[in-house]
């Protein structure tokens, strides 16, 4: 709970503060991806050297988000997000000094440690800021509308940058928004941490990010190495082994780095299936996307910004909307909506694939998975973070911004797989020796964006319904008896204490 009374204003510039965060981590992603094929030529990159330019920051992102989560609860959640906040500034300005590939590499990965520390923790900070369900909801439609914004700005804004001064300028812009974001937390956020402290799990976050490394490394490496080859096959059973040993490890721990009890709510277990889903989609759209209009069409990197804006401008409005829409009548009508978005944009895409595609089909496209991705945020965050006791906030938001990150991982090391294996050369140069096998690439890529959007239609059809909200309750249940039981006992062992020092 926050440890101050916060006017509407004040609650309102909580909110504004906490979306800046969010507005850097995702204008760096969205316009990253313009300025990929100009860091390819600087750099003298291959593609798997691209995806890794990617998945470096969001595989340390995604392995690093539970334990920010849970360090936020224990130790407050303002003070983790100034560290996140500095982090990840630092981490910006070593990408733009970056000399060559392995040290932007590092340095996105650094940037990702400081990532870790601001979407989870903002949203812990927003869910015990707004404690209302209806206003919680509204203020999650304008988070998300944030995501929209960015995705809006995130591709002209880079593309202009690339154009006039490279791809180094995209990593400067986070510096001022980040030390403006800084100085503001520090004035006007107030400090919230749990009730009670969560114990660290060190081997689980081991377990966690030796699983996401080996499964995006084997990925990635595979159309080179090919599936037999010894990494690829190594890398496959050290991942197996991980999850294997993670399901064990955690089932036997009085504080698992996530609670089992979380996933006996169907919303809940259905919302993180949901995210995964839903960003390997985004991930795997961006990519493709800006090396199609790039390399396969020759535009320069802002027109190809530019022609990724209908995608943008629709997430951009619908966010907001789905976050009102959930307020008023739940997270089914958008989540619905938002799987047939994305699927039938999948599947146009994959139906028409050529090298020469009408601008037209390429607009309808990215208009109906703008729709789509817009709809689909609010409504896996609010059900992420409603049924959960407020006293893990911060995990809950983490379990979900985990499986964000994970989602668009593996978007981009499997739809990156499938077009390094068709009509990429060695070079990272696309479509102009091959475009045969590029466009059968590209096609099989957009019918994996399209079934992505089929399952977020089936999870949001499974996970809405009256029996699935019962296991919700049935669950928010288990977990504040739970920590009811764990805060009783340490209150007895407290006046244990004391009462032996009276004596």
């Amino acid at each position: 709970m926050p440890d101050v009374e916060l006017t509407p204003r004040r609650r309102l510039l909580v909110l504004a503060i906490c979306c800046m965060s969010l507005l850097i981590v995702s204008l760096d992603t969205t316009a990253l991806n313009v300025a990929l094929p100009d860091i390819r030529a600087d750099l003298g990159a291959s593609v798997s050297g691209l995806q890794w330019v990617i998945d470096a920051y969001t595989l340390v992102l995604a392995a690093l988000l539970m334990l920010s989560g849970s360090t936020a609860d224990r130790l407050g959640r303002r003070r983790v997000f100034r560290w996140g906040l500095a982090l990840f500034v630092a981490g910006s300005l070593l990408c733009s000094l970056a000399p060559g590939l392995g040290w932007l590499v590092a340095a996105r990965a650094l940037q990702a440690v400081g990532g870790s520390m601001l979407n989870p923790v903002a949203m812990s900070i927003i869910t015990n800021t707004f404690t209302e369900p209806r206003e919680r909801a509204r203020a999650i439609g304008v988070w998300g509308g944030v995501v929209g914004i960015s995705m809006a700005a995130g591709p002209i804004l880079g593309g202009l940058l690339v154009e006039v001064s490279g791809w180094r300028a995209i990593f400067w812009v986070n510096v001022p928004v980040g030390l403006a974001a800084l100085v503001l937390t520090t004035l006007f956020v107030p400090e919230s941490r749990a009730p009670r402290a969560r114990r660290t799990d060190p081997v689980g976050q081991l377990l966690m990010i030796v699983l996401l490394g080996a499964l995006t490394w084997g990925i990635i490496e595979s159309p080179h190495r090919g599936f037999a080859s010894p990494l690829v096959l190594g890398c496959l059973t050290v991942a197996l082994v991980s999850v294997v040993g993670f399901l064990v490890y955690e089932s036997r721990r009085a504080e698992p780095l996530i609670d089992p009890r979380f996933f006996r709510s169907v919303p809940f277990a259905g919302a993180t299936a949901t995210a995964v889903c839903a960003f390997a989609a985004l991930g795997g759209f961006l990519f493709v996307t800006s090396l199609y209009l790039q390399e396969v069409r020759g535009m320069s990197a802002l027109r190809a910004g530019l022609c990724m804006l209908p995608m943008a401008l629709m997430t951009l409005v619908c966010a907001p909307l789905s976050g009102r829409l959930v307020g008023s009548r739940g997270p089914r009508l958008p989540l619905l909506a938002a799987g047939a978005g994305m699927t039938a944009a999948g599947a146009l895409l994959a139906l028409t694939a050529s090298a020469d595609l009408s601008l037209g089909v390429l607009f309808c496209g990215y208009v109906l998975f703008g729709v789509g991705f817009g709809l689909v945020n609010a409504p896996i965050t609010n059900t992420a973070v409603s049924g959960m006791p407020r006293a893990q906030a911060g995990v809950a938001a983490a379990v979900a911004s985990t499986s964000r990150q994970v989602g668009s991982s593996l978007g981009v090391a499997v739809i990156g797989a499938v077009m390094a294996a068709g009509g990429l050369g060695a070079g990272g140069v696309v479509g102009l020796h091959d475009a045969a096998g590029f466009q059968d690439a590209e096609r099989t890529a957009w019918w994996i964006v399209s079934g992505c959007g089929l399952a977020v239609l089936a999870l949001g059809a499974l996970t809405t319904g009256r029996w699935a909200r019962a296991t919700a309750r049935r669950a928010a249940h288990l977990l504040d008896e739970g920590d009811g039981t764990t805060r009783q006992q340490a209150q007895q062992a407290t006046e244990r204490t004391n009462s032996g020092a009276a004596g």
